[in-house]
């Protein structure tokens, strides 16, 4: 078992060695998704690579501002096209996160993972996985310090969103020593620390607070009070105008009720079947519990995707976090 240290020279190795990248993260990206696209791309570029960026579906908009997000393809958007030979996935926990983007896979791809879930089952012919990251921009901090390049706001910038977004503004107990020591020196080439926290976790467009209103009054809580969960409907998203990005934090709220172990949010989607997101205050591995249902993510903080109709999911999850409890 190689160590952590050896894992990041050999994706440094990789990385000189080799030329034409295609750079993929999870579908829905988030910001430690996002950041962590355009933080290799900004590695690639400053060591003269030929790369391209893509993603199942679209960026968040609060995003569109980091380095050459613009340049970051929405597959849902195009047709498969050339095949790369050489793939790096960051922030993917299993290689089913990739999504559609593999249609661009070359048969004989060789794929470098770079992670931070404890879930990740090392799918890649390179491997850079550690669980106790607080983000998978941490780890793409590591890795960058092993390379003789000229650091900027560009880079600094696309690895704090990474943090500031995956320690909930530095507020989870994933916010390490290291992490606020990594924060602290990117603040000095540049970022712009209270302006990125305001429009990454603080900002709301419309949509977003009508479904959040319309997700609130479907709450719901067991009769011990340790589990609540609210959903969102198709209908709902409809009538406020909401996408996707507009969820983003719902789970939060019920979760931060007083005495609740574990959040959830339940949407329903147009095509069949139900998105699950969960968060737990500490007691509930829904990492495990995301895992048995074919999902996966973080101790704290994990989903899956389940068929049946939104009444039946929610009575098989609720029931199985009753029994973890």
């Amino acid at each position: 078992m190689q160590t952590y240290e050896q894992e990041l020279q050999q994706v440094k190795s990789f990385l000189l060695e080799h030329d034409d990248y295609l750079v993929v993260s999870h579908v829905q990206p988030d910001g430690d998704a996002v950041s962590s696209t355009l933080a290799v791309g900004w590695l690639l570029s400053c060591l003269g690579k030929k790369f391209a960026m893509m993603n199942e579906g679209p960026i968040p908009k609060r995003m569109s501002g980091l380095w050459h997000a613009d340049e970051l393809i929405n597959l849902s958007e195009q047709q498969p096209g050339r095949n790369f030979k050489f793939v790096i996935c960051v922030d993917c926990a299993d290689f089913d996160r990739v999504g559609r983007t593999k249609e661009w896979f070359a048969e004989d791809a060789l794929i470098v993972n770079i992670d931070h879930h404890p879930t990740n089952n090392r799918y890649g012919a390179v491997n850079a996985v550690r669980s106790d990251a607080a983000a998978t921009a941490e780890i793409l901090y590591d890795l960058l310090q092993l390379f003789d390049i000229r650091w900027d706001a560009d880079i600094a910038t696309a690895l704090y969103t990474g943090l500031l977004t995956d320690t909930g503004g530095f507020r989870y107990s994933n916010t390490s020593p290291k992490v606020m020591g990594i924060a602290s020196e990117l603040l000095s080439y540049g970022v712009n620390g209270p302006e990125l926290a305001e429009s990454l976790l603080e900002e709301m467009t419309l949509p977003q607070m009508q479904v959040l209103v319309q997700a609130l009054n479907t709450l719901s809580l067991s009769e011990d009070g340790k589990i609540a969960w609210v959903y969102v409907t198709p209908e709902h998203m409809k009538l406020c105008g909401a996408i996707n990005e507009d969820l983003e934090g719902i789970v939060n709220y019920p979760r931060n009720i007083q005495g609740v172990e574990v959040g959830i949010l339940f949407k329903q989607l147009e095509n069949g079947g139900v998105k699950v997101s969960l968060r737990s205050a500490g007691k509930v591995d829904v990492a495990a519990l995301a895992q048995s249902f074919g999902g996966g993510g973080h101790v704290r903080a994990a989903g899956c995707r389940m068929e049946g109709n939104l009444e039946e999911v929610i009575t098989r999850i609720v029931e199985r976090v009753r029994l973890a409890l």
